[in-house]
């Protein structure tokens, strides 16, 4: 058996990609897992034969791959071809799909080639029989983890002259699953202010397909899907996750066949969305990410939240700042001696970041006008914004501003003299949303504009963080004409990044949050860029824990940004003690939102001294291994349980949202910890081993009478 190995050390030894050219058996192997696919050179095929627990390559190679029964009405290869394309007998969900000028749409693989192209990365490359069109595979095992990132590279081969090919379908990826009696769909659902509800539901024989038509990643659902075969639980059972790292429109189609196969196909853009390739054109497809473990959903959770700490995020180690945000204080009537005030306010309670939110430019005195417009608003910030960033800097504080760089109100000077930015039909009426319009940031003379003004805006202002809004979704989104009009449904998103990457490469220091009305922009690829996500415009601390709750399934704590905002809350009109909205907001990147001028003096003090226990269990909460213990809605309690790397230290947050009369609570069977060790409550002395905390559980902390009692618990490993 001759194998070529991958120079990148795998592990326990073992090559993280290990090749059988006899066979043409591929095996990529993670930290606990490895996938295995074989090219077939004489009919031009690239078939999945495992994905799960580890098999050594001898085995590998004598692996059946599983076909459906041999009849005129099945297609033999669904469900278990890597990357399968409209042609032949193929009736499943296409990965590729063409269409040629002359009408064809049909594709006939050849193999060219395939071998380790790096350090975990693997290359398959196809093209088709007669036609101009060639594609290439690539799979890459990220090092310490359980992630495997496939991505697509799709070329129009054809010399000059020849005709544009157009791709209705051009997915990362398709992930195909074993063989199991049934499926279970885990992912998101939710809209504006009630993003990210956590659901799971049997897979029915067909296409589930979940999207965003919007232009976004969309607060209606999320790019990622899990299956498991139903009997999976948070701690428990085999899980397939996948996670797509798309910022525009998105699909991710759920197929399951009658005969039993399963797998699920990735990618950009929607039906309509096409991308013409001229002669010597290529297009390089977003990256699906994706991972198999053993240990229900909270290990896939863990994997994934390693994954986005060790690959994803630009500034991973870095401990995110305590922020005020002065939106909920303010709204529109924001002005210098206003932010001087909250300023002062918020460096007595300890914050580290103050960020100045909508109203601060242009003619901005509603939503209504100004957007496009990014100079101080004159009457407001006579003096400029100079004054109020030096005084921040002063009082020991980083300085903020809220901006939306990709919308324009037509009342504004921006519009007025071009009014040919935006997305837009010349024989149709744009449609306004929230008084504005898009931007089309698929034009380079439009990224060009945002990168001068922004640049401007930070050097001139010496601006340590930005967040990035995005406050409607696309409509009349194919402005150029052609055949792949809407390809901007991809291609804004991809100048998005582009703008961003060029800004932070002119300023290291700047910093990011990711924003779109809430949490209609929350994925990898911004997350790639951006430094952290505002999941929601839901400040309401109840709400809050199932929105959290559902984000965790695949992003980190340390990227979730959460307010403690006033009480009653002005979305929902739920009154909260304060405690309560600090122990939600502590779960993630802890930020303050209410108007801190009318706080009384015993609601500040309370304040600060949360502030500064939040900052001493920061490092645990924003980079230790996160734990669901109780989920919203499962019992009177809810609990998440953080403990940093080596469990040297844990961090219990626990919320009982409703008081009822019932039994008392059983205790909370604490994970990850050294069972050998002894853990000491750092705050009421209380002493117990790892094995005991494990086994019998944390007995719950007392809790206040009523509604809203939250408690937090800091475990420190004695010795």
């Amino acid at each position: 058996m001759q194998t070529v190995p991958d120079p990148a050390a795998g592990p326990a030894g073992s090559a993280a990609v290990e090749v059988d050219e006899a066979s043409g058996t591929v095996v990529l192997r993670t930290a606990a897992s490895c996938y295995v696919l074989r090219v077939d050179r004489s009919c031009g095929a690239v078939r999945h034969v495992h994905w799960g627990a580890p098999v050594p390559l001898e085995d590998a190679v004598a692996l059946p791959v599983w076909a459906d029964h041999d009849n005129s009405f099945a297609g033999r290869s669904d469900g278990v071809e890597e990357y399968p394309v409209e042609g032949g007998a193929r009736f499943g969900v296409p990965a590729l799909e063409v269409r040629f000028a002359d009408g064809g749409s049909v594709l006939e693989p050849v193999v060219d080639g395939f071998g380790v192209a790096g350090a975990g990365h693997v290359v398959v490359s196809l093209r088709d029989r007669a036609r101009p069109l060639a594609w290439h595979l690539h799979y890459r095992v990220r090092p310490g983890g359980d992630v495997i990132e496939r991505w697509t590279e799709i070329e129009h081969t054809g010399g000059t002259g020849a005709d544009a090919i157009l791709l209705p379908r051009h997915a990362s990826a398709h992930w195909p699953l074993p063989q199991r009696h049934g499926w279970r769909l885990s992912a998101v659902h939710g809209g504006w202010a009630s993003e990210n509800r956590l659901a799971r539901t049997e897979v029915a024989v067909g296409e589930t397909v979940l999207s965003s038509r919007r232009g976004h990643s969309g607060h209606q659902s999320n790019p990622w899907a899990a299956l498991d075969a139903g009997d999976a639980d948070e701690e428990h059972g085999e899980v397939w996750a996948t996670v797509l790292a798309a910022s525009g429109s998105w699909r991710v189609t759920v197929q399951r066949t009658a005969a039993g196969r399963a797998g699920v196909v990735a990618g950009e853009g929607h039906e309509g969305a096409e991308i013409a390739l001229a002669p010597g054109g290529r297009h390089v497809t977003a990256v699906s990410a994706a991972l198999y473990g053993t240990g229900g959903f909270g290990s896939v959770s863990r994997a994934f939240h390693a994954y986005v700490r060790r690959h994803v995020l630009p500034h991973p180690g870095e401990p995110r700042p305590v922020l005020y945000n002065s939106w909920e204080a303010t709204g529109f009537e924001v002005d210098e001696a206003g932010q001087l005030e909250l300023a002062g306010l918020a460096a007595e309670l300890g914050v580290e970041l103050f960020v100045v939110d909508d109203g601060w430019f242009g003619a901005r005195d509603d939503d209504r006008a100004g957007l496009g417009d990014w100079t101080p608003h004159h009457r407001r910030f006579p003096r400029g914004l100079r004054p109020l960033a030096d005084e921040v800097h002063r009082l020991g504080m980083a300085f903020g501003l809220w901006v939306e760089p990709e919308m324009v109100n037509p009342d504004s000077d921006l519009y007025r003299s071009h009014p040919g930015h935006v997305l837009h039909l010349p024989d149709h009426t744009a449609t306004e949303l929230r008084h504005q319009l898009v931007l089309d940031f698929s034009r380079p003379e439009v990224t060009e504009w945002a990168r001068e003004w922004l640049r401007r805006l930070v050097g001139e202002n010496e601006v340590d963080f930005l967040k990035w809004d995005f406050n409607r979704s696309f409509t009349e989104a194919g402005a150029r004409g052609g055949p792949d009009a809407r390809r901007v449904h991809v291609e804004h998103a991809r100048g998005v990044h582009r703008v961003i990457d060029g800004l932070r490469a002119e300023f290291p220091h700047l910093r990011i949050e990711s924003c779109a009305g809430g949490g209609g922009r929350t994925d990898l690829g911004m997350l790639a860029r951006t430094d952290q996500v505002w999941p929601s415009d839901n400040t309401d601390a109840v709400d809050r824990l199932g929105i959290q709750h559902g984000f965790s399934q695949v992003y980190p704590a340390c990227v979730m940004s959460s307010w403690v905002t006033d009480s009653p809350n002005p979305l929902t009109g739920r009154r909260v003690p304060l405690a309560f909205r600090f122990h939600t907001a502590m779960a993630g990147v802890l930020g303050v939102g209410g108007d801190l001028a009318r706080w009384a003096p015993a609601d500040l003090a309370e304040a600060a001294r949360l502030i500064s226990v939040y900052k001493d269990i920061r490092p645990v909460v924003q980079h230790g291994h996160q734990y669901r213990l109780r989920a919203p809605g499962e019992g009177a309690l809810t609990a998440v349980q953080y403990v940093e790397p080596g469990a040297g230290r844990a961090v219990v947050l626990v919320w009982r949202p409703h008081a009822g009369f019932g039994p008392a609570e059983p205790p909370l069977r604490l994970r990850g910890l050294d069972p050998s060790a002894r853990y000491r409550n750092e705050d009421t002395g209380a002493e117990w081993s790892g094995r005991t905390l494990a086994a019998f559980g944390l007995p719950v902390p007392d809790l206040a009478d009523g509604d809203g009692a939250s408690a937090l618990v800091r475990l420190r490993r004695v010795g």
